[in-house]
């Protein structure tokens, strides 16, 4: 989910304005003496104080594809977004309902797998090898897969690598779903751990 970022952006006008008055001063003033070159100092502080209060900071407003306080989780969301874009982009144009099947559900659990590392970025390293190894080379697979059906190509070796494609779809897209459930496997084991206690709890004063 895109974010907007806001920041600061302080003017330069104040400097500007500090700058003209201290050449004003030591062209008024004889600037070889230090009292002079202390006053003209003391002038463009003044002037860059004022103009600090006429001139604030300007807001700029720029929006990133992920912000989750570490560039490298960001980088790696966004590249994970961009490659699922394409894999939708790829189903949109294959006509194989088994293979659109598998490949919806390979979004459906890549989407997922970015939306829990944005909610919570400590599990950006168990998705590593899943974000530079797995997403791409199927992405990489089913789009030589497109160029095939695309060229009518009907040769014997390419009807071998369309129908190795379209069996190993739906293992992929297995694959996907056991990397987002292998996210939640230490929530699992909390939760497992908690209702033990509360169970326990309950027997304890004749509850259950």
């Amino acid at each position: 989910m895109s974010k907007v970022i806001r920041t600061q952006k302080p003017s330069v006008l104040p400097w500007y304005a500090a700058a003209l008055v201290f050449a004003v001063l030591c062209a008024a003033l004889p600037a070889y003496k230090l009292w002079a070159l202390l006053i003209a100092l003391g002038g463009a502080a003044v002037m860059f104080g004022a103009a600090k209060k006429v001139c604030p900071p300007r807001v700029v407003e720029h929006e990133v594809p992920f912000h989750t306080g570490s560039g490298d989780v960001d980088e790696m969301l966004a590249d994970i977004q961009q490659k699922l874009d394409a894999l939708h982009a790829l189903n949109e144009a294959l006509p194989d309902p088994e293979l659109s099947a598998a490949m919806t559900r390979m979004e459906k659990a890549g989407r997922s797998i970015v939306e829990t590392v944005e909610a919570s970025p400590a599990k950006a390293k168990q998705v590593r090898r899943f974000a530079n190894y797995y997403l791409p080379d199927a992405v990489n697979v089913l789009e030589q897969y497109a160029k095939l059906a695309r060229q009518g190509v009907r040769g014997e070796n390419a009807a071998s690598i369309r129908a190795e494609v379209e069996r190993n779809a739906a293992s992929i897209a297995t694959a996907f779903e056991n990397q987002l459930d292998a996210l939640y496997a230490a929530e699992s084991m909390d939760l497992s751990a908690d209702l033990t206690v509360l169970q326990n709890m309950m027997k304890g004063q004749g509850l259950s």
